[in-house]
């Protein structure tokens, strides 16, 4: 039968399995053919789409398949932009995005009017629906940047920021039109659209990350969780529409209620990013360039010089913007390219808005035909505008992003300090395989994907059942890396101590960070505290962590991390703060730090060169610590810089710590950090930094590695 089908073949192709399998075709082709030219592929997508589509060789039908596959792409694309800013970054740039935002949205909608008001003659509401199809902008290239590690770029987290707000008021202009237009534009209308949109946004920030904590709380299954995404992403989308605003601002709206749910460094984050770049926004792509028809434009020339004043409007107020921010923060000019690149494409909304106002007839002529908001030449013209406005985009984000990422792969000091970090999970126990690979990854640096170790120590007569045991728990370990795309390093030794065992790899592997996971219902056990100190303590050139997991990272609000007298006196003290300063950053909790003044004035310093969420209290005795340590609430977790005997910072009441986390805090997260005691040869530049206490150059060290 299929034979059949494919010797009688016509176009468009009905064939579900042929048509699925030719787009899979241009998918996989198109990256591949185009890099060797240095041609981005997401242009290359877009021409395909041309080429196949019903306004091209007719391959394919733009039906409701592709329809529905591309919108999930579109919606794809707003969603990975609120998911991967830096909430952090996001704050302390707020207002630099508000200003681009209305830059971006003002100078294009100015060109935009006067060209249709005075130019093209259009009446006042249709000039004013003309120009808001130049205000907003589509993320076409973000997928690139993020690709290239520089998501997290100030330019990059302006943009994003911006391209919320000016697509938030080109949007609500169309919502006003199409009011206006129908004549029932009034007070009911604008109550109506506000306090709709209030509510859509309170459900969306507030009600999803509630229902999104409880979800993964109980969930476990990583399928189910995928899912759980797709649904938040679509339901938003939807609340979005019947809030009067168009689905991808729900999108978008999605990506920042479940931005702390969702770590960077997370399986599940590099699931929802493999997914949405290897089938959803191609789809999306090639849907778009389906819309494209090269022959109109040699039909009438009141088409070329409406799509003319349209490009003007959209790329020339897209550039002058990008310059007006560049000049406005003083960004360099590769970040004020890079602006232009990201907001320089029309695609989502502007297609949106040119439809809804194409469909909508104000009257009709003396002949019948239809007088339309926006006529077939605005349409025509709106297809050569994304063709070429994509583009533009793809071409120069790429080039400007390439050049940012060298520079910034230059002044990195990772490439040198974290060539030496190598971090060991001492794996016993099932239930602790999967936190401990997730903690791991959560601390450790970007730009390292192979300094994960994970350890078994046989110990019991070498048998069968302990052999095939340890096997069972390191391809697990193995397994939790790969789903997060880190290649995880397994040994399995023999050894008749397991203390002895785990103390030779550390001196075999060069490790500077040792984890060890709790069990959870026996917490600290008597053997557990005498191993600890008479023995994975005695390594005075490794941090040691003490780990408890009672729940996900992802689901953690808030850390509180006690830090002692003198700890900042102590050699690996930076080392430990690195740390936590990479759970702060890749989880986005919140954290507060419990500390003496003089620490407190350190961190405070640090923390304007690294962006966390940080709050400061001084911790005046250490009791005070413990008594906020037993105080912490669900969804908080705490983090305990600790000392050995014989250390600057030790305290005594140190050895209670143990007693008073399995008597407060036995559902809680729980973190204990004992940083190494002496310095070695490895990490030169960040040791020698915490050796001479100059904190102003670990802040700027810091600020270098976050890049």
């Amino acid at each position: 039968m299929i034979l059949l089908s494919i010797h009688n073949l016509s176009f468009p192709i009905e064939d579900p399995v042929l048509k699925f399998l030719l787009v899979l075709i241009i998918i996989l082709a198109a990256p591949l053919l185009l890099n060797k030219i240095k041609v981005p592929h997401l242009l290359g997508l877009i021409i395909a789409g041309a080429v196949i589509g019903p306004n091209g060789f007719n391959v394919l039908a733009r039906d409701s398949s592709i329809v529905v596959t591309g919108t999930t792409g579109l919606l794809y694309i707003m969603f990975l932009a609120g998911l991967e800013i830096d909430m952090g970054d996001f704050k302390k740039n707020k207002w630099k995005s508000l200003t681009f935002g209305i830059y971006t949205f003002a100078v294009p909608f100015v060109l935009g009017y006067l060209g249709g008001y005075y130019i093209l003659h259009f009446s006042m509401l249709t000039s004013i629906l003309f120009a808001s199809l130049f205000s907003s902008h589509t993320l076409i290239a973000y997928p690139l940047i993020s690709k290239l590690g520089i998501a997290k770029n100030k330019a990059v987290n302006i943009t994003v920021g911006g391209t919320m707000i000016t697509d938030i008021l080109a949007l609500l202009v169309l919502a006003v039109i199409v009011g206006m237009s129908q004549g029932d534009v009034g007070t009911e209308f604008w109550v109506r659209l506000s306090v709709s949109f209030i509510v859509f946004a309170l459900v969306v920030l507030i009600i999803f990350p509630i229902i999104g904590r409880w979800f993964f709380k109980k969930v476990d299954d990583k399928i189910s969780q995928y899912i759980f995404v797709l649904v938040m992403i679509y339901l938003a989308a939807m609340l979005a529409e019947l809030a009067g605003v168009e689905a991808i601002i729900g999108a978008f709206f999605a990506g920042l209620a479940l931005n702390r749910l969702i770590p960077h460094t997370s399986s599940l984050m590099n699931r929802v990013e493999f997914v949405g770049n290897a089938i959803f926004i191609p789809f999306f792509l090639i849907s778009v360039g389906m819309l494209i028809d090269f022959k109109v434009f040699f039909k009438s020339w009141e088409t070329l010089e409406v799509a003319a004043i349209m490009l003007v409007a959209s790329i020339g107020g897209k550039y002058i913007s990008a310059v007006m921010t560049q000049k406005t923060f003083r960004l360099s000019k590769e970040e004020g390219k890079l602006i232009f690149g990201l907001s320089s494409a029309s695609a989502a909304a502007t297609l949106a808005s040119v439809m809804v106002g194409y469909n909508i007839i104000l009257s009709e002529t003396e002949t019948g035909e239809p007088v339309r908001l926006l006529n077939e030449h605005v349409l025509n013209g709106s297809i050569l505008l994304i063709l070429i406005s994509c583009t533009i985009s793809s071409f120069i984000s790429m080039a400007s992003a390439q050049k940012i990422a060298e520079s910034d792969n230059e002044d990195t000091v990772s490439g040198n300090s974290h060539e030496d970090e190598n971090i060991l999970l001492a794996i016993n126990h099932e239930e602790t395989v999967d936190r401990m690979v997730n903690l791991g990854i959560l601390i450790k640096a970007h730009s390292n994907t192979e300094n994960l170790f994970a350890l078994n120590v046989i110990n019991e007569d070498k048998n069968e059942s302990s052999v095939k045991n340890a096997e069972k728990l390191l391809h697990q370990a193995a397994d939790a890396g790969a789903a997060a795309d880190v290649k995880m390093q397994t040994l399995k030794r023999y050894d008749n101590d397991v203390v002895n065992g785990v103390k030779n790899v550390i001196k075999e592997q060069n490790i500077t960070d040792l984890i060890i996971g709790l069990e959870d219902q026996k917490g600290f056990s008597p053997s557990f505290v005498y191993n600890l100190y008479n023995g994975y303590l005695q390594n005075d050139d490794v941090n040691v962590l003490v780990y408890h997991a009672a729940q996900p990272l992802s689901t953690i609000k808030k850390y509180a991390v006690m830090i002692p007298e003198n700890a900042h006196q102590e050699a690996g003290f930076f080392h430990a703060l690195l740390r936590v300063w990479n759970v702060a950053r890749n989880s986005g909790a919140t954290v507060v730090f419990y500390a003496p003044e003089n620490i407190l004035d350190i961190l405070q310093k640090i923390v304007k060169k690294a962006n966390i969420e940080a709050e400061f209290i001084i911790m005046s005795t250490w009791m005070d610590g413990e008594k906020t340590a037993a105080g912490l609430k669900e969804d908080e977790a705490l983090i305990v810089l600790m000392a050995k005997r014989g250390m600057k910072s030790y305290i005594p009441r140190m050895r209670l710590i143990p007693e008073l986390l399995n008597r407060h805090l036995s559902n809680n997260n729980y973190l204990l950090i004992f940083p190494f005691s002496e310095f070695d040869e490895n990490s030169p530049e960040i040791r020698s930094v915490g050796n001479h206490g100059d904190f102003m150059e670990i802040g700027n060290v810091i600020q270098k590695i976050f890049k």
